[in-house]
């Protein structure tokens, strides 16, 4: 039998991984971002929301007025299904969560404190409130059911309503530990398979060693400030870092490649200042690659092969 040394099994790896490159550029079978839509009205995207219906909510506020708006796209299309959309509310006013494409919302108890206050159901597809109640906050969904709960002068009290309608189903009484456990059963199956989302990348990490070698291809290592984040799908990878300026703030950068030919697909600055790391600026969703720019600009690449 034929026994090769490990220096000459490498050397024969490295070879044919070449010739795949090689290859790959000569017929320009690579990974490519075509961009599917942008999308900016020049205030600060402060949140975004993906519906088990593809469709994508932007939350935006102006920092000076501090009102909020929002938008709704398809997030594979792009198309507009609704666009600066406001309530009667237009500062104290956030979001609970969207389910089954009900967006459901709080008011706060009181302005610059956390505590939420009622319930407003507003369904997307209709663009219509559908009810809203003082009564009760907002705990979790779960089968069509909204469990909520009333602030009692010791704990709290727990009630099942009707998700459509607001009605009242059921008083559960004060059974904190029962609800408490449904609330993590509902968290932990949730389901994000449709969901890449970044992982961190540090300098001195050596546990993903060839997403390293290939990171550290295209940057200088000396010129990360903490870590990278990046995300691998299939054979694109992704990535942001953050570099010092000279005048002593940051930039943050970002960075597309194909693996497998080590090839630049795109880069460009997503924040040219910043006071201090932004993380959290990418993600992709089934085929879709969204990235938030200057804080201000929501661009989408449809990830094609």
């Amino acid at each position: 039998m034929l026994s090769l040394s490990k220096h000459v099994l490498v050397h024969i790896q490295n070879t044919l991984r070449q010739a795949q490159r090689d290859y790959l550029i000569r017929e320009n079978v690579l990974i490519k971002l075509k961009k599917a839509y942008s999308f900016s009205n020049r205030k600060q995207i402060w949140r975004l929301l993906v519906t088990n219906s593809d469709k994508l909510i932007i939350e935006t506020r102006d920092l000076k007025s501090k009102e909020v708006t929002f938008t709704c796209n398809n997030v594979l299309s792009g198309k507009t299904i609704f666009k600066n959309f406001q309530l009667d509310e237009k500062i104290w006013l956030g979001i609970e969560e969207i389910y089954n494409d009900v967006i459901y919302f709080h008011k706060y108890a009181k302005p610059d404190m956390p505590g939420h206050k009622g319930i407003i159901a507003f369904d997307i597809n209709s663009k219509k409130e559908l009810w809203s109640t003082e009564k009760y906050l907002y705990l979790f969904v779960h089968e069509n059911k909204i469990y909520a709960y009333k602030e009692l002068f010791e704990g709290r009290r727990f009630f099942t309503l009707n998700c459509k309608t607001g009605e009242l189903l059921k008083d559960l009484g004060e059974n904190y530990e029962q609800i408490n456990e449904l609330r993590n059963e509902v968290k932990l199956n949730k389901d994000y398979s449709n969901y890449l989302f970044p992982e961190n990348l540090f300098r001195q990490d050596n546990s993903n060693s060839e997403i390293s070698s290939t990171i550290f291809n295209f940057i200088n290592k000396d010129d990360v400030l903490g870590g990278v984040e990046y995300i691998l799908a299939s054979n694109l990878l992704v990535f942001n870092y953050h570099k010092k300026n000279n005048d002593g703030n940051y930039s943050n950068h970002f960075f597309a490649i194909d693996v497998d030919s080590q090839k630049e697909i795109t880069k460009f600055v997503l924040n040219s200042f910043v006071n201090s790391p932004v993380p959290d600026s990418f993600f992709i969703y089934k085929n879709m690659l969204i990235v938030l720019k200057e804080k201000t600009e929501l661009l989408v690449f449809q990830i094609k092969k």
